[in-house]
């Protein structure tokens, strides 16, 4: 049986972590799509442009390619940009690549045929309400700033990435309003999602409710 699930929610709330270990458990596909936009967002800075600037950063769509691999890999026009995509000037920009209609248009027809090659995982913004509004299961985790702002911060710091919690804090509440408060396909709770706070929750038990959730929902439609 393919089982297409969507996960939701804003900047930093784990989702990608979370996504990937369900995937794996579940032997589904997992698709990344926030590593997408942050690769546009990281094309458009080593061009030289203002990621605020529209209509100068929308030229670049027929000159760009993006590719997902299965290790997690992400390439732009064949460069690895794996690591660099996580760096906090990437961050700081790619809510507003994200907000742009034809960015957006272009990503999702590339996501949407990802999602048709068996069962699948995808996370990100608009994935329930937009993306993908048939699929099986909907999930909108959720997390308080401090938390989320938190989880950010170690990741970034494991990683090398240099960055201050005060810095990452205030880049979690800009991505909150830039992302709930763009005209195209904005971050929102599907109506029929399932909502999934996770402040108080290791990522073990996070782990945990979406594979009971995802086993329910199956079950419901059997």
């Amino acid at each position: 049986m393919r089982v297409v699930v969507a996960i939701d929610g804003p900047a930093a709330a784990g989702k990608s972590t979370v996504a990937k270990l369900v995937a794996k458990q579940l032997g589904y596909t997992y698709i990344d799509t926030g590593a997408m936009y942050r690769a546009f967002t990281w094309y458009c800075m080593e061009k030289g442009l203002d990621c605020q600037n529209h209509d100068e950063c929308i030229k670049l769509i027929d000159e760009v390619t993006i590719k997902l691999k299965a290790d997690g890999t992400v390439l732009c026009n064949d460069i690895d940009i794996t690591r660099a995509i996580r760096e906090p000037r990437v961050s700081s920009n790619v809510s507003y690549i994200a907000s742009y209609k034809e960015i957006r248009l272009f990503l999702v027809d590339q996501q949407r045929l990802m999602a048709k090659e068996g069962s699948v995982i995808m996370d990100g913004r608009d994935i329930g309400t937009y993306v993908l509004p048939d699929a099986d299961v909907k999930i909108f985790q959720i997390a308080s700033v401090e938390t989320r702002a938190i989880r950010r911060y170690d990741e970034n710091i494991s990683k090398g990435i240099p960055c201050t919690l005060d810095e990452i804090r205030e880049d979690v509440r800009k991505r909150d309003y830039i992302d709930s408060h763009r005209d195209f396909a904005p971050l929102k709770c599907a109506e029929d999602a399932i909502t999934l706070d996770t402040s108080d929750m290791s990522i073990e038990e996070v782990v945990n409710a979406i594979i009971d959730i995802i086993n329910k929902k199956i079950s419901e439609k059997k």
